[in-house]
């Protein structure tokens, strides 16, 4: 009966090789067609094989953590005959269970070759009920068919210190080397400023019923900030460039990558042509690519291309902070959580919805009064969104 290969899947241009992250089935499982067998992680986005036929799991070729390449032989199926697997009887069982592969201790051992006795005759009628019990006999010799497990067989040292040591997996790999890589190449300084969130609040209290109904999703902050840093980055070009060599590339569109937090960690979906997007169809969409970073569905077209970042670390209740550099990207705003604050006004102290804002950004490119200055505007529209709207 012939085999079918589990091949590994095309990878992007970009991507030279990939790791095996997850066999979903053990060599000896039932597939069936079209079933996950495994997940191929890349440094972006994770990619699944799946089940050409139906059959049995025969062989794997290349394990969790093994590198790979397109087209690789990862494993093999072993089809399986419906009416072959019907008339296959249950083997019987043996009264007694021959346990070969049992780790002895060292008195264990010690007892065994004073005893002269062979491991290989030693035999339990019930080896879980064994285990559970764990009443060892005293008298090896005369109970050659009844040795239980002692007691501390599996047990750890009495004053050891528990650990788990995991591989680190392809993105957490990517993210560490791409983070290094920014503290090194750049002179990343960070900016801070404040903002009153009251008319933000206002508009989605005044307005938020009638925008889902029309629109069928909520009306949230997320789409404000977006517009507000397009706005922001077509005022001041620099923020929106990078340095590629000797080169400035400025960039004539506005990509705005968002940070999403994955089980597997952060990832930045790309928001294409933010510029000419609705405030519907901006929560729309970032709201699809959240969906499918958590759910590792992105592509890696989705995960690239970004022209400036914004990140919002308010969710995790994070008050204010200093957000890393996407690389090669020039610029990052972190957003942060909104609280009720003593402020200041007009000599009066009142309370109000303040939240920060902290830009991050490339001084071999970006002088300070450009990065200061850009914020400042972000503030501004966020407190006054009538200036996009006057286009003032």
């Amino acid at each position: 009966m012939s085999s079918f290969d589990i091949i590994a899947p095309d990878l992007p241009e970009s991507v030279n090789d990939a790791t095996v992250a997850i066999w979903h089935k053990k060599v000896g499982n039932r597939v069936n067609r079209d079933e996950v067998l495994v997940e191929i992680e890349t440094d972006k986005v994770m990619l699944e094989v799946s089940a050409a036929i139906s059959g049995i799991l025969d062989v794997i070729f290349k394990n969790v953590g093994a590198t790979i390449t397109s087209g690789e032989v990862l494993g093999r199926l072993k089809p399986t005959r419906e009416e072959f697997l019907a008339e296959r009887e249950p083997e019987p069982l043996p009264t007694h269970k021959k346990i070969n592969n049992i780790v002895y201790s060292p008195s264990m051992r010690r007892r065994m070759i004073k005893e002269s006795i062979d491991e290989n005759t030693i035999q339990v009628d019930n080896f879980n009920e064994a285990i559970m019990k764990n009443t060892a006999p005293k008298d090896l010799s005369n109970q050659l068919g009844r040795v239980d497990l002692p007691k501390n067989l599996c047990a750890e040292e009495k004053y050891s210190t528990p650990v788990k040591r995991v591989p680190m997996t392809r993105l957490r790999k990517r993210i560490s080397d791409r983070l290094l890589e920014v503290t090194r190449n750049t002179a990343m300084l960070t900016t801070f400023n404040e903002v009153n969130m009251q008319p933000i609040i206002n508009i989605r209290k005044k307005y938020g019923e009638y925008f889902e109904k029309r629109h069928g999703i909520r009306l949230g902050f997320m789409s404000f900030y977006v517009k507000s840093v397009v706005e922001a980055l077509k005022r001041f070009p620099e923020i929106n460039a990078s340095i590629d060599g000797e080169d400035i590339i400025y960039h004539n569109h506005f990509d705005i990558s968002i940070a999403v937090a994955t089980p597997r960690g952060l990832i930045t979906p790309v928001l294409r042509h933010a510029d000419s997007l609705s405030m519907a169809s901006i929560e729309n969409n970032i709201k699809d690519l959240a969906e499918k970073a958590r759910n590792n569905k992105l592509s890696l077209e989705e995960l690239t291309g970004g022209t400036f970042t914004i990140t919002n670390g308010g969710v995790f209740g994070s008050l204010i902070s200093t957000p890393i550099i996407n690389p090669p990207q020039s610029a990052i705003l972190g957003i942060h959580a909104i609280k009720d604050r003593p402020v200041a006004v007009k000599g009066n102290v009142v309370i109000l919805p303040m939240t920060y804002l902290a830009l991050s950004y490339d001084h071999r490119l970006i002088d300070g009064r450009e990065a200061i200055s850009c914020l400042v505007k972000i503030k501004e529209i966020l407190e006054d969104m009538t200036i996009i709207i006057l286009d003032i």
